[in-house]
């Protein structure tokens, strides 16, 4: 190969690259606008000790305070929320929610 071949291959890589992060930083900046939003629905829709127990619980376990808070917004979008959810409300889902979890039980036999 000759040295002109060797540039261009290296400036395609780097236009590659380049583009790649290009794409990367759009897709993190898209997200986090996403959870900006998301972020602001539920501080009108929670009261400050129901989104403080929200957080409590995203530090245990992420993926049931991300459930959550998808079913919160779905329940606001729709309109079927009319006033602020208190934190007993949020107690009240926690325990549906995880009663479902436990009619999953598999036992063995």
């Amino acid at each position: 190969m000759s040295d002109d071949e060797l540039d261009a291959i290296r400036q395609r890589k780097l236009a590659e690259l380049q583009q790649q992060a290009a794409q990367e930083q759009m897709a993190e900046q898209q997200e986090a606008e996403v959870q900006a939003q998301k972020e602001q629905v539920l501080r009108q829709i929670l009261t400050p000790e129901a989104r403080s127990r929200l957080q409590n619980i995203r530090l245990v376990k992420p993926q049931l305070a991300e459930q959550i808070e998808m079913q919160l917004i779905q329940l606001a979008g729709s309109g079927r929320l009319k006033s602020r959810v208190s934190d007993e409300q949020l107690k009240g889902l926690l325990q549906q929610l995880q009663g479902r979890e436990r009619e999953r039980k598999i036992t063995f036999r």
